[in-house]
C-alpha cells in the first residue's frame, strides 16, 4: 500500500474509534457518578483515556506521514512507535488515578447502588469495546500498524476491567462492599500491565529489533538467479515500514551492468514477497575467479 494511503487509513480509523470511546466513557462516568461507585467510574476514566490515546495516535500518525527531508532522509515513520509510547505513558496516569482513588474508599467506605440497568449498562460497554478491539487488531495487523495494534491492547485492557467491574457488581449484590474498591485497584493493576507490554513492543522497534527471520530473507535471496549465496542481512523498523541490507555472492564474474540487474532482481523478490519492506540495499561481494 502507497505510504500515504497507509496513514490517511490508520488516521481514519483512530477518528472513528475516538468516538466510539468517547461515548462509553460519558456513558460510564455518568452511570458511575449516579450510582455513586467507583468500579464503574474507574472504568469510565480507563475509556476516557482509550480517547486520549487514540489523540495521541492521531498526532503521531500525521507527524509519521511525512516526507523525508534532508534532515531526516528514512522518513518520520518512528513516530508512529513514540506515539505508542504515549498511549503507555497515558495508561500509567490512569492507573495511578484509579489505584489512589481505591486507597481512598477503603479508608471512606460507600455503597454504591447495583441495579440490572447497571449490568446493562456494562455489557452494552463491553459488546461495544469487544468490536472496537477486534477491529482495530485486525486493520492493525492487516496494515502492519504497531500504533493500531497497541491502542487494540489497549481496548482489550478496558474489556477485563469491565467484565471485572460487572464481577464487583456480583460480590457487592451479596454484600461484600468492599468489593468495589478492591475491583478497582485490580483494574488499575490490569492498566499497568497493558502499559508495560505496549512499552515492550515500542522498545523493540526504536532498538531495531529485526522484524524479519534471516534465514527466511536468505532462503528468497537464494532463490533469484545467479545468486550463490547470501549474507551479512540486516533487517529493521516496523512491520509497515522494514529497511534490509544484505550483500550477495553471484554464480560468476558478470560484469557490472549484469551484477546491477542482479542486486534489482533481488530487491524485487523481496518486497515481492514481503509485504511492508520499503528499501532494500545490496551489496555485490566480488567474485571469485
Amino acid at each position: 500500500m502507497d505510504k500515504n494511503k497507509y496513514y490517511q487509513k490508520v488516521k481514519n480509523i483512530l477518528i472513528f474509534i475516538l468516538f466510539l470511546n468517547i461515548a462509553v466513557s460519558l456513558i460510564k462516568l455518568a452511570y458511575g457518578w449516579y450510582t455513586n461507585s467507583l468500579s464503574i467510574t474507574s472504568d469510565g476514566f480507563h475509556s476516557m483515556f482509550d480517547g486520549v490515546s487514540n489523540v495521541v495516535g492521531i498526532v503521531g500518525i500525521m507527524i509519521a506521514a511525512r516526507p523525508p527531508d534532508s534532515e531526516h532522509p528514512y522518513g518520520h515513520g518512528k513516530f508512529e512507535t513514540l506515539a505508542s509510547m504515549g498511549i503507555a505513558v497515558l495508561l500509567f496516569f490512569t492507573c495511578f488515578e484509579i489505584f489512589q482513588s481505591a486507597i481512598d474508599r477503603f479508608f471512606h467506605p460507600s455503597a454504591p447502588d447495583i441495579t440490572t440497568i447497571s449490568f446493562l449498562v456494562m455489557g452494552l460497554t463491553i459488546a461495544v469495546n469487544i468490536a472496537v478491539s477486534w477491529y482495530e487488531n485486525w486493520q492493525g495487523k492487516k496494515l502492519g500498524s504497531n500504533i493500531l495494534i497497541a491502542d487494540s491492547l489497549h481496548t482489550r485492557s478496558d474489556i477485563y476491567s469491565s467484565i471485572a467491574v460487572i464481577l464487583g457488581f456480583i460480590m457487592i449484590k451479596l454484600g461484600y462492599v468492599v468489593a468495589d474498591p478492591i475491583i478497582a485497584i485490580l483494574i488499575s493493576l490490569l492498566i499497568a500491565r497493558t502499559g508495560i507490554k505496549i512499552i515492550i513492543s515500542s522498545s523493540e522497534i526504536l532498538m531495531d529489533k529485526a522484524p524479519i527471520d534471516n534465514e527466511y530473507i536468505r532462503e528468497l535471496v537464494n532463490s533469484v538467479e545467479n545468486v550463490k549465496d547470501c549474507h551479512k542481512i540486516r533487517t529493521r523498523g516496523p512491520v509497515s515500514s522494514i529497511y534490509v541490507d544484505l550483500h550477495i555472492v553471484l554464480e560468476s564474474c558478470f560484469s557490472l551492468k549484469e551484477a546491477h540487474d542482479i542486486a534489482h532482481n533481488v530487491e524485487n523478490k523481496l518486497k515481492d514477497s514481503v509485504q511492508g519492506i520499503e528499501d532494500v540495499t545490496v551489496h555485490v561481494d566480488p567474485c571469485e575467479e
